[in-house]
């Protein structure tokens, strides 16, 4: 049993963990990632470690509450417990000094592109963060960027908050102002992270995505993550979560990570309705994303 430290929203259907978990916290580097299940009953499910603290013994999750999983996790609160955390699992970022690098966070990838942004600013880097989301009241982690970037730049959806449309078009705006970039990382929703690919392919621009298939064990045993990167197999769990974004089959992943919608669709249904006094009360909100349940 891990016990949460400290559970805030940060953000609608949006709530911050810190853990204890002292070995996982020691060993953890940027890039990295955990599989949590939440009690003896529940999926496992990856969640990448947004921070650690050493002298805490904690990790920091963020957790976008969209499936039956993750809204059960946000369900919790600090002083309670989670059932089992495993971690650190995948490799690590590979960080180097490039230069002028571009972060972009999308949605709840913004935590996950954080820790890589600071190890990249640690080494030298000059580190220019575009961090997006569909409304203002969904931007997260805006101070914490901004310490760790020379530049920031926020963009929203409806033009609620910072520039009005996709962090693809303000990457596409620098680039087209003269703007020298050596390195791109992406993290966010997969359509987001294929257009960030074909903005930058044109202009030879090295880019990594952190892909977040499907996944069980997170070992490489059970083959769930399973995608294509250069027209070969990989395992996102042990070969990746990182890979050059020029190279991977966005159409494939895609598709399988729209293997399982019908049955999450159920069970957010039968979480919902088990928990229908929670929702009508505001304690478990309700999802308004677009797209299908994920965990």
């Amino acid at each position: 049993m891990f016990k949460i430290i400290h559970a805030e929203s940060i953000a609608p259907e949006v709530k911050l963990f810190r853990i204890h978990a002292p070995k996982i916290a020691s060993k953890r580097k940027a890039g990295q990632f955990v599989i949590i299940r939440v009690d003896e009953h529940g999926e496992r499910i990856p969640l990448t470690i947004a921070d650690s603290n050493k002298e805490e013994e904690s990790v920091t999750i963020i957790v976008q509450g969209v499936g039956k999983t993750t809204k059960h996790l946000n369900t919790l609160n600090s002083g309670e417990f989670i059932q089992d955390i495993v971690g650190p699992l995948g490799k690590p970022s590979e960080i180097e000094n490039y230069g002028n690098v571009v972060v972009i966070g999308g949605g709840v990838g913004t935590a996950i592109a954080y820790p890589t942004a600071v190890a990249l600013k640690k080494v030298g880097n000059h580190v220019i963060s575009i961090i997006g989301a569909r409304t203002k009241e969904l931007v997260i982690l805006e101070e914490d960027m901004r310490k760790t970037s020379d530049e920031v730049y926020i963009t929203t959806d409806n033009g609620s908050y910072g520039m009005h449309g996709f962090v693809t078009d303000k990457l596409s705006q620098l680039i087209n102002e003269g703007k020298k970039i050596d390195f791109v990382l992406a993290i966010g929703p997969i359509p987001m992270m294929k257009k960030v690919a074909e903005v930058t392919k044109p202009h030879g621009i090295k880019t990594v995505v952190s892909l977040n298939p499907i996944m069980v064990d997170g070992t490489g045993m059970c083959g769930g993550c399973r995608a294509i990167v250069d027209n070969k197999t990989v395992f996102v769990c042990v070969d990746g979560p990182e890979f050059d974004a020029h190279k991977v089959d966005f159409e494939i992943l895609t598709k399988r990570n729209k293997a399982y919608l019908n049955q999450e669709k159920m069970s957010l249904e039968k979480f919902i309705s088990e928990h229908e006094e929670a929702f009508a009360s505001g304690q478990i909100e309700e999802c308004k994303l677009e797209h299908g349940p994920r965990y």
